[in-house]
């Protein structure tokens, strides 16, 4: 695709309606003939990904065969229960609500990660919030390398490398979050007779941005398909409202706010979807360049990096191994 002209931000302009109704059309396959079940659970974070999908599902299905499932926990968002309540009044719907702060508590999750954080930030404790973030890896001197921000209970703020041992602490331990969310949704499934509705774009799926067994188990994936700039043009035609379609996406993981760039992607959601539908498409990192807002030694940074992620995501995407 050499053609200058050819190459903007318009590649990934879709027909909503059009999609809507193959997606639709995918759904009702998917529960009623191959799956055979009655309807679908979907957890909902008040996101666009998980609204959307729920605005889906009640098209396809019809809303009394949907399920929505709140599952917020001690380090949640309020927003997140307050937008996702909005999904379910606008569908009017019914939806439950699952407290997950025991279980995490039970399996000591809190915990866990806490002691992860103190290898690095001895004096972490009671009253104090963080976050893991990556530095901005288009600058050529930056190496993919984690750091966590602290933020002490007088306000301070301190970010310090952190070490495998406590990356891998950290992570393990809040791993626990979405594989417990992951097991309200399939009791309600099983209770109902439904099928688990999976919520990854196509750049969290490719990206392998999704815990093995937690936000990445789904009986079917409506939008696993879809740029993340073409969920929220469905989004605003199937009417999920404003509010959450101008919420900046974020992990809601941590007790600090954090959004998905800082955490994984490093650069805007808009330049990535570009980047990964150039490499997608073959388009040349110089062609991509003026389209993306960058320049093309950036934009061959984001082809090597998507690679790359896509190495690590062959294990949260390989299916069970047997041996002989």
């Amino acid at each position: 695709m050499g053609a200058q002209a050819a190459v903007s931000a318009d590649m990934l302009r879709i027909d909503p309606a059009l999609e809507t109704e193959r997606i639709i059309t995918g759904i009702r396959n998917a529960v009623f003939q191959q799956l055979r079940r009655k309807g679908a659970v979907i957890g909902v974070s008040g996101g666009i990904d998980s609204s959307t999908v729920a605005f889906l599902c009640a098209r396809a299905l019809g809303p009394e065969r949907v399920q929505i499932l709140f599952t917020p926990e001690a380090d949640s968002s309020p927003d997140s229960l307050r937008l996702g309540r909005l999904v379910a009044e606008s569908l009017k719907m019914r939806p439950a609500v699952e407290d997950i702060t025991p279980i995490l508590q039970g399996a000591r999750c809190y915990e866990r990660r806490d002691d992860a954080v103190r290898l690095v930030v001895p004096e972490y404790g009671p009253g104090c919030k963080f976050k893991i973030v990556l530095p901005n890896l288009l600058d050529p001197s930056q190496y993919s390398l984690f750091s966590v921000v602290v933020q002490l209970p007088g306000g301070e703020t301190r970010k310090v490398r952190l070490t495998p041992a406590a990356y891998l602490g950290i992570v393990a331990a809040t791993n626990f979050k979405q594989r417990a969310r992951k097991m309200m949704e399939y009791h309600y499934a099983d209770l109902l007779h439904f099928a688990v509705a999976g919520t990854p774009n196509l750049l969290e799926y490719d990206q392998g941005f999704f815990v093995k067994n937690g936000d990445g188990a789904a009986d079917f994936k409506p939008i696993a398909h879809l740029y993340k700039s073409q969920v929220y043009q469905l989004a605003e035609y199937l009417g999920v409202p404003e509010e959450i379609r101008r919420r900046p996406p974020t992990t809601d993981t941590y007790s600090l706010e954090q959004s998905q760039e800082e955490f994984y992607f490093t650069v805007s959601l808009e330049k990535m979807d570009l980047c990964l539908y150039g490499k997608n498409h073959g388009i040349s990192a110089a062609d991509l360049a003026p389209a993306a807002g960058m320049e093309a030694e950036q934009v061959e940074r984001m082809y090597g990096m998507i690679e790359a992620k896509r190495k690590v995501a062959r294990y949260l995407h390989a299916c069970l191994l047997v041996v002989p």
